[in-house]
């Protein structure tokens, strides 16, 4: 049976079909999609040549039904963190339930993201028959990358969540960080209009990527758009409220003609709620990332002028089929993965 007469047929080819095309048995059918060895490579090129010709398409939920296949997926994330890291830990929770019938089992492990040698011992001790794939939110480092690389070789699927890592663009989960930075320097030049100053950028750490990639696409926003406004170099609060109500207030009597303050960190509401301790005029634009109960009361009460964000069901819920599709093999849908910078106003929360 052809191709054709199958389509015509409405009939989906089998292992079957597979089987009389290739001129092989269906048990070694069988054995090359599941990528089992002692096929000869040329009986595997035959096989692989049937699946292309016949437009075959296993039915991978129905396969691991049989097999009671499950995938256990560990959501490594950072042991500090506030509302944002909340969301995310919801999001997995809920997405439990969602991917329940696929036997998709998620589950958290706190890492200590300002130690990158534990990080990595913690992913060195994972092995295939522990976990089938893991998500890692932690800063770049070198340690972490090399970790992520061997937990891949050691055939467990690993990919950066939320947080990027050098070397691994096409295998992550998160927004384009430099494009937010400079979503977030073209709705703070907007919303300060003409008027003439300095902008302050407040940062956790510049040791993080997505913080680096923001504070990028910032500048350049800023000084090919806006030359009358001058963004000052980032302040570092290390996650410390004593350091962060320092360095802020400093920051501000040191330059009387800020117009605009830029939080590029993911949780906002240390260095917000340090702002209006220190009476920070509303005249001065506030821009900020990601959206929590803070940053949605602080958009309604005028505090904060916009939010910069992304969806943490959909950074979940792309993450568990990323990880699924590396597990079986598959592609995942390119647009279903892509994820959205979001900008919201007080007038769409």
């Amino acid at each position: 049976m052809n191709k054709t007469m199958l389509a015509n047929s409405m009939i989906r080819p089998t292992t079957k079909d597979l089987a009389k095309a290739a001129g092989v048995s269906r048990a070694t059918v069988d054995r090359v999609l599941n990528g089992r060895e002692g096929v000869k490579k040329d009986t595997v090129d035959r096989v692989n040549q049937a699946i292309k010709e016949l437009g075959f398409e296993r039915n991978l939920q129905a396969a691991n039904l049989a097999k009671s296949r499950q995938y256990r997926f560990i959501f490594a994330l950072p042991r500090s963190g506030d509302q944002f890291l909340d969301q995310i830990v919801q999001r997995i929770a809920e997405a439990q339930a969602v991917f329940f019938a696929d036997h998709v089992w998620c589950e958290v492990q706190h890492i200590d993201e300002n130690d990158p040698h534990s990080i990595s011992a913690y992913l060195s001790a994972l092995s295939e028959k522990d976990v089938a794939g893991v998500a890692i939110m932690s800063p770049e480092t070198p340690q972490v990358r090399d970790a992520i690389r061997r937990l891949q070789e050691r055939g467990v699927a690993a990919l950066p969540f939320i947080s990027n890592q050098t070397m691994m663009d096409a295998d992550w989960v998160g927004i384009d960080n430099r494009a937010a930075g400079a979503t977030a320097a073209l709705l703070m030049g907007q919303c300060v209009g003409g008027r003439k100053g300095s902008v302050m950028v407040i940062s956790e750490s510049m040791q993080s990527r997505d913080s680096l990639e923001r504070r990028l696409g910032f500048d350049d926003e800023i000084n090919d758009s806006f030359p009358h406004l001058h963004a000052l170099p980032s302040l570092e609060t290390y996650g410390n409220e004593d350091r962060a109500l320092s360095i802020i207030a400093a920051n501000l009597k040191a330059n009387p003609d800020i117009v605009g303050i830029y939080v590029m960190a993911s949780e906002a509401r240390k260095p917000l709620s340090i702002l209006q301790s220190l009476n920070v005029p509303p005249s001065i634009i506030k821009i900020a990332h990601e959206r929590t109960p803070f940053t949605e009361q602080a958009l309604r009460d005028r505090r904060l002028d916009g939010v910069i964000a992304q969806d943490p069901g959909h950074l979940v819920r792309s993450a568990i089929r990323r990880l699924k599709g590396i597990v079986d093999r598959r592609q995942t849908l390119g647009s279903q993965e892509n994820i959205r910078i979001e900008i919201l106003l007080r007038t769409n929360i």
